[in-house]
């Protein structure tokens, strides 16, 4: 073939078609009242407050808010459906309500999806694939223990508490709700639960999955609010149960109220996990398996691997391939398929982000973000490493909440350890090691809820997740999350 011109040897560079989940699957109202004793309700005094989209800022919904007058007649009423009803029903037939849940949430998950990223931010990818699904699967999950429980605590007469005060955070808004009522109503407990006031429409869409799966009413009701509605449900003095996830200060606010009663109480509260890694990672996983660690859900998860310790033989290497792969990421429209990074879940988070970023700029680390453009509406903040850390640094020992890591290294695995457990958060960490015996030897020492080896954020209802020190305390996941619902 002669005569024929030279190959052009240059890479093309391709760029991505933009690829918009419609909105057209989610009817919005134009405002939601309180859902309780199975009916939408106005509040007593008449307050209201405005959800709003992250990513644009456009008002989404008017929401009511509950105050304490609100969330007595909510816990009255779960105080009759579990007196006349839900208790003493029989666990399978409570069983078959939660299953019916499941489907339902499963039938409903493109429409949960969409309202999910709209009202708190996250890339519709995570929402479609990551939220949806775990919340129906811990319905499913928990509906298969509710005629059960004798079985899961031999020799012991597991009795339900009576209602539970509910407190979730804006993180995970309905994988949280999940997590929270699946087991309480599997044990025969019923609920007042009160969603983040930033993204409380995947919870009303949900009061109408429960009045869709027939639920008795009074055993779900859902109040929304502020923080005096959540102090409301907390001081209630006939909840006999609070779980709280979100931050260390509020946890410690909550723990204060409840001391001197017989309430139960499980906290999930920060983080500042460390992920490990060692001289014989496996560096493409593992930078991987940092991404997924700190930029998914924009750095909003409590066990994210906000601290990267790498051994000093591997830094450069394992940062050069971390810098090259956090510039392939997306950062835009939560709603396009594209999207990596979505956006920030509120002003003040946002806020509060930058301020932690100056710090750490002002304390001498140095800062590296990739060219990002980011939307001229909304809140949005670059992924961002940090390197030249100490373990004085603000950033190193502070709980950022957003797409913020910094990076330390260690030489030995005993340093390792010992920086790693150099916090006084305790909810997760990761290794990475091909060397299953330097694993579990590392695992062993962290003292940590959960350790993830060879991954990040992988996340089961058949497991058990919590934390120790300011993480806070009892287990919620696996068979150890029905414990706090049970007497």
């Amino acid at each position: 073939m002669g005569g024929t011109a030279p190959l052009d040897r240059t890479s093309p560079v391709f760029d991505y078609a933009p690829a918009p989940e419609s909105r057209s699957v989610v009817d919005l109202r134009s405002s939601y009242g309180l859902f309780i004793d199975g009916q939408f309700v106005e509040p007593v005094a008449g307050g209201s407050f405005k959800t709003i989209s992250p990513a644009t800022e456009e008002v989404l919904a008017e929401v009511a808010e509950a105050d304490e007058a609100d969330v007595d007649l909510a816990v009255r009423a779960a105080r009759r459906a579990y007196t006349r009803t839900w208790s003493r029903m029989s666990g399978r037939e409570r069983g078959k309500y939660l299953f019916r849940i499941a489907r339902i949430l499963q039938e409903r998950s493109r429409e949960l999806a969409v309202l999910e990223t709209l009202d708190n931010g996250k890339p519709i990818r995570e929402s479609r694939d990551v939220d949806v699904p775990l919340a129906a699967a811990h319905f499913f999950y928990y509906a298969g223990w509710a005629d059960k429980l004798r079985y899961a605590f031999p020799g012991r007469d597991p009795r339900p508490l009576g209602v539970a005060g509910q407190v979730i955070p804006w993180n995970f808004p309905l994988l949280m709700l999940a997590w929270k009522i699946a087991p309480a109503l599997a044990c025969g407990n019923t609920v007042v639960l009160k969603p983040a006031e930033t993204t409380p429409l995947s919870a009303l869409l949900f009061a109408e999955i429960c009045r869709q799966a027939d639920l008795p009413p009074g055993v779900v009701n859902i109040v929304t609010g502020a923080g005096d509605t959540g102090r409301a449900v907390v001081a209630h003095p006939d909840v006999d149960k609070v779980a709280f996830t979100g931050s260390t200060d509020v946890g410690r606010q909550i723990a204060r109220a409840v001391a001197g009663t017989e309430k139960r109480l499980t906290l999930e509260l920060g983080g500042k996990a460390a992920n490990i890694v060692f001289d014989d990672a496996p560096v493409d996983q593992a930078v991987e398996g940092i991404v997924d660690g700190i930029f998914f859900n924009q750095g909003h998860v409590c066990c994210a691997g906000s601290r990267l310790l790498v051994q000093e033989s591997v830094a450069d290497e394992v940062l050069e391939r971390l810098k090259r792969r956090m510039s392939t990421l997306r950062v835009g429209d939560p709603m396009d398929k594209n999207t990596d990074v979505g956006a920030i879940n509120s002003a003040e988070q946002l806020a509060k982000i930058r301020e932690l970023s100056d710090i750490g700029e002002q304390e001498g680390a140095d800062r590296w973000s990739p060219p990002c453009d980011l939307p001229s509406q909304g809140f949005w903040f670059p992924p961002t490493v940090f390197t030249g850390v100490s373990q004085a640094h603000r950033i190193a020992r502070e709980e950022i909440f957003g797409p913020v890591l910094s990076v330390l290294t260690f030489r030995t695995p005993a340093e390792a350890v010992e920086k790693a457990n150099n916090t006084p958060y305790g909810l997760s960490a990761g290794v990475w090691s091909d060397k299953g015996s330097r694993i579990l030897w590392t695992a062993d020492r962290l003292r940590a809820g959960v350790v993830w080896a060879n991954t990040f954020n992988k996340l089961d209802p058949t497991s058990p997740f919590g934390g120790y020190k300011e993480s806070g305390y009892g287990r919620e996941g696996g068979r150890h999350g029905l414990e706090g619902y049970l007497r």
